[in-house]
C-alpha cells in the first residue's frame, strides 16, 4: 500500500492499539499511538490468547517472543464443587489447531508490543502522557484534542482515528453520550498470582465450582527448574445482588483477602489447596465484572472504535485480548483492501459488529461456562460420575457452537486464509 503523509491516529497503548500499530507498519500505513499514561509498565494479571489471535501475532512475526513470555496451553476444563471434572478438552496444538493457545501476563504482552512497536516504527510513534478528549472531523481529517498531563491541551490531526482507549472510551462516549456506566451483573472478582506446583498437565486452564460461586486457575510461566514452581494466575469469583450497582470508586481495589477468602476456606482439593494459593499471594486486586450493552454502530465517518471500546465483554470465554487482536487485523486488512477512509472502516464494522454484538450477550448469559448452571439444576454441583447428570454429547456440541461464535473452530480458522496477505 503506498503510504501517505497524514498518520493514522490510534487512542490507547494497549494490546488493541499496540497490536493496530504494527499491522498499520505492516501495510506500510504511517501510525501515531496516543496514550494516556506517562509511562508504560507491565501491569495487570493473566489473560489467555486463543487460536486466532496467535495467528494473527505469528503473522506479525512475534512467534518467538511469545514462546518466550506464554505458556503453550494443552487443557481446559470445568470442574465440580466436589473437585471431580465436568468437562475437559485439549487446547491449542493439542486439540488440532495449526496455531498454539497462549496463557500470559497482561503487562508483558503488552510490553512485548510495546517493544516491537518502537524496534519497528521507531520511538516517536507512541506518544505518552497524551489522553484523547474528544474528536472533530473536517474534509478528509480527523482532529483530537488531547491532554497532555498538565503540559495543557494540544490538537493532533491524521487521516483516520482508531480508538483502542477500553472501557471508559472517551471517544466512544462521544460517538455514544447516552450510554451511561459500564452494565455490572452482580459478580465481583478477585485476582492475583503465586508461586505453586504445576496441577494437572502443568498448563492447564482450570475453572471450578458454580455459577454463583467460582475459582480459575493456570499458569502464566513455565516451571522454574530448580525449585520446581511456577507462576500461577488466580481469580476468585462470588456473585452479588447488583440492584444497587457498584457502590466502590474505583475499578480495581488492591483489597485483603479476608474480603472474600472466608466463601472458599474449604475449598481443598488433594490436587489444589484455594486457600493456600490465595494466601501466597503479594497483592490481590478488587474488579467487578462488567461489560457494556452492544451498539448499532462502531464507526462514526474517519472513527472507529476497537477492542473493549467497541464490545467489553464478561471474561467467561477468555476472548477479550483475543478479539482485540482479531480487531486490529482485520481494520488492517481492509485498509489494504479499501484504502485509508471511511470506508473501509464500514468494511470493518460490516463484518465483526454483528457477530461480536452477539458474543456479549453470549458471555453475559455465562458462555461456555453456563453449563456450570446446568450441573448446579441437576445435582447440586455434586456428583460422581458426570455421565449421569450431562451427556458429553451435550457438552460437546455446546462448546463448539460457543467456538464458532467466537471465532475458533478449529477446522473453520485452520482452513481460513490469512487475514492480511503481503
Amino acid at each position: 500500500m503506498t503510504s501517505t503523509s497524514e498518520p493514522v491516529l490510534i487512542a490507547g497503548g494497549g494490546i488493541a492499539g499496540l497490536t493496530m500499530a504494527l499491522t498499520c507498519h505492516q501495510i506500510g500505513v504511517p501510525v501515531r499511538v496516543l496514550e494516556s499514561v506517562g509511562d508504560l509498565r507491565p501491569l495487570g494479571v493473566g489473560i489467555n490468547l486463543q487460536p486466532n489471535a496467535v495467528r494473527e501475532l505469528y503473522d506479525l512475526g512475534l512467534a518467538d517472543e511469545l514462546a518466550r513470555i506464554g505458556v503453550e496451553t494443552r487443557e481446559w476444563a470445568l470442574v465440580g464443587r466436589n473437585g471431580n471434572d465436568i468437562w475437559a478438552e485439549p487446547r491449542g496444538l493439542l486439540a488440532g489447531y495449526h496455531w498454539p493457545q497462549f496463557s500470559v501476563h497482561r503487562g508483558q504482552l503488552q510490553m512485548l508490543l510495546y517493544r516491537a512497536v518502537v524496534e519497528r516504527l521507531g520511538p516517536d510513534a507512541v506518544t505518552t502522557g497524551c489522553r484523547v478528549l474528544r474528536y472533530r472531523q473536517h474534509g478528509d481529517r480527523v482532529t483530537v484534542e488531547v491532554d497532555r498531563r498538565g503540559a495543557g491541551t494540544e490538537s493532533i490531526s491524521g487521516r483516520l482515528l482508531i480508538a483502542g482507549d477500553g472501557l471508559h472510551s472517551t471517544i466512544r462516549q462521544q460517538m455514544h453520550p447516552g450510554q451511561g456506566e459500564p452494565h455490572w451483573g452482580g459478580a465481583v472478582l478477585w485476582r492475583g498470582t503465586a508461586l505453586g506446583e504445576p496441577i494437572r498437565t502443568g498448563a492447564s486452564f482450570l475453572l471450578v465450582g458454580s455459577l454463583e460461586q467460582r475459582f480459575v486457575h493456570y499458569p502464566i510461566a513455565e516451571t522454574d527448574p530448580a525449585t520446581g514452581l511456577q507462576l500461577q494466575n488466580w481469580i476468585a469469583e462470588l456473585s452479588q445482588d447488583p440492584s444497587g450497582g457498584w457502590s466502590e470508586s474505583s475499578w480495581n481495589n488492591e483489597v485483603d483477602i479476608a474480603t472474600f477468602l472466608p466463601a472458599f476456606e474449604d475449598w481443598d482439593f488433594e490436587w489444589l489447596d484455594i486457600p493456600a494459593m490465595v494466601r501466597r499471594a503479594d497483592k490481590v486486586w478488587e474488579f467487578p465484572m462488567v461489560d457494556r450493552d452492544p451498539v448499532d454502530r462502531w464507526v462514526d465517518g474517519r472513527v472507529a472504535l476497537a477492542g473493549d471500546a467497541a464490545h467489553v465483554m464478561f471474561p467467561v470465554g477468555s476472548n477479550g485480548a483475543s478479539q482485540a487482536i482479531v480487531d486490529a487485523r482485520v481494520l488492517g486488512a481492509k485498509l489494504l483492501e479499501h484504502g485509508v477512509g471511511p470506508e473501509a472502516l464500514s468494511a470493518y464494522e460490516d463484518e465483526l459488529l454483528e457477530a461480536m454484538s452477539a458474543l456479549v450477550l453470549r458471555n453475559r448469559g455465562a458462555g461456555p461456562i453456563s453449563i456450570l448452571g446446568v450441573v448446579d439444576e441437576r445435582c447440586g454441583g455434586v456428583f460422581d460420575d458426570i455421565d449421569e447428570v450431562i451427556p458429553r454429547g451435550e457438552v460437546e456440541a455446546f462448546m463448539s457452537e460457543y467456538k464458532a461464535a467466537a471465532g475458533f473452530a478449529v477446522d473453520t480458522l485452520n482452513q481460513a486464509s490469512p487475514t492480511i496477505s503481503i
